[in-house]
């Protein structure tokens, strides 16, 4: 599942699970019942690292890239991230508006050929909430409260990210502009997850 086109579905799940070294991701399609589908993707994201970059496989196995994340400079903050496949070429990118995102986390997701999209937590309260946990000498208490992202290019859906409750990170990932590729999409929601706030 190496291409776009072998994403079949516009809806997925990514769960997170934490390991001592690394925070590790699978994302699974969606199905109608609501259950999780087959595995479409796994990354893992080293801590401690000083480059942020993301390899995602097609499964659990790690034999074959499908696409990789690349912080694009270690020297700018808030720099942005290229998304490419697994032979290199471009997909898209995205990054976080620093200024915009001190009371509301805001990204910006380009797709060539495509209008830039916007995305903004849902909620401002819930924004601020976390804003206010991060300050909290609460290191071993996650933030367990569901939060929610809309992305939108001139008012109109893009593609949503609702957090769920508990106490591992669990999201649901919705497209909602055509063409858009989900390579893409998978990879700014879990940036919205490990990404943020780093």
């Amino acid at each position: 599942m190496d291409g776009a086109g072998q994403w079949t579905s516009g809806r997925f799940t990514i769960r997170q699970e934490a390991a001592l070294t690394a925070d590790r991701y699978t994302v699974s399609e969606l199905l109608p019942d609501g259950s999780d589908g087959g595995v479409l993707a796994f990354a893992e994201l080293k801590r401690l690292s000083l480059k942020e970059e993301m390899t995602f496989y097609t499964d659990e196995s790690r034999t074959r890239v499908s696409f990789t994340v690349e912080e694009r400079s270690l020297l700018d903050v808030g720099d942005g991230y290229d998304v490419r496949d697994a032979e290199g070429n471009p997909i898209g990118a995205f990054e976080e508006k620093f200024f915009a995102s001190l009371l509301r986390s805001t990204w910006v997701l380009a797709q060539p050929g495509s209008p830039v999209a916007v995305g903004r937590e849902r909620n401002r309260f819930v924004a601020v909430l976390r804003r206010v946990w991060d300050f909290l000498p609460l290191d071993l208490v996650p933030f367990v409260w569901p939060y929610h992202f809309d992305f939108e290019t001139d008012g109109k859906p893009v593609m949503k990210v609702d957090k769920k409750f508990g106490l591992r990170d669990s999201y649901v990932v919705d497209m909602a502009a055509p063409g858009l590729d989900p390579r893409l999409v998978i990879a700014q929601a879990v940036a919205l997850d490990t990404f943020q706030g780093r």
